[in-house]
């Protein structure tokens, strides 16, 4: 006995009502619920549907389907960093590494020499966070968006366009800043100072304009049928 396209609608609805948003992760638990189902049915033809899939849904335990969704949650949010990194280290390929360390120099230079070099340091730390902010407000707008017209969403993309773990790591070169006396700034401060606020921007850069302008490729690899169901 094999599963009705109506049971694979039903299906999809149930992980719905469980809390699972993500149009990928409702597939992967349907697939899964299916299977079992249809196994059921081949060593007890007489099972109904319903009573066969309340007994899957009891194996995934107290918490349901929430277990699943932090694994795969966790397992995209890896291969999120990794892309990042990805994208990190072509900033230290020629010609981009010239201008990368241009930018650390001139502002070490800058926090070195100039009498409000205090002032510039705080003013390119509020712009990293103020602008990070703002960036990933229009992201997530644009995928609003683009969900609602297709009716899907998918964990990745979510990712995608509302990460926001960098936040936290934004506030570094403040907490920095406060420790530190600019009129009489050593070498390693300045050139720490300078480095982390550089690469800050850099990170921001590549994840709010090069991962997002790139994010069908991304999802496409992650999920082949992604064009087909959007």
């Amino acid at each position: 006995m094999k599963i009705t396209p109506e049971q694979i609608e039903r299906l999809y609805q149930f992980t719905r009502q469980h809390y699972v948003e993500w149009y990928d992760l409702q597939t992967e638990l349907v697939d899964h619920l299916a299977n079992a189902i249809e196994q059921q049915w081949y060593e007890n033809p007489n099972v109904h549907f319903e009573e066969a899939l309340q007994i899957e849904f009891k194996k995934f335990g107290v918490f349901g389907f929430m277990d699943v969704v932090e694994k795969r949650q966790a397992a995209l949010n890896k291969k999120y960093n990794k892309i990042i990194w990805g994208h990190f280290k072509d900033f230290f390929s020629v010609p981009k590494i010239i201008i990368t360390f241009s930018l650390i120099g001139s502002l070490f230079l800058m926090l070195k020499n100039f009498k409000y070099a205090e002032l510039i340091s705080t003013t390119l730390i509020f712009g990293v966070i103020i602008t990070f902010w703002i960036g990933l407000l229009i992201q997530k707008r644009k995928s609003k968006k683009q969900t609602k017209e297709s009716g899907k969403k998918w964990l990745l993309k979510d990712i995608i366009f509302g990460y926001s773990t960098f936040a936290g790591l934004s506030y570094l070169p403040l907490q920095l800043i406060i420790n530190v006396d600019f009129e009489n700034i050593g070498n390693l401060k300045a050139l720490v100072i300078s480095s982390i606020t550089i690469f800050l921007y850099l990170i921001e850069y590549i994840m709010l304009f090069e991962i997002p302008s790139k994010a069908g490729k991304y999802l496409e690899e992650t999920y082949p049928e992604y064009n087909f169901v959007t």
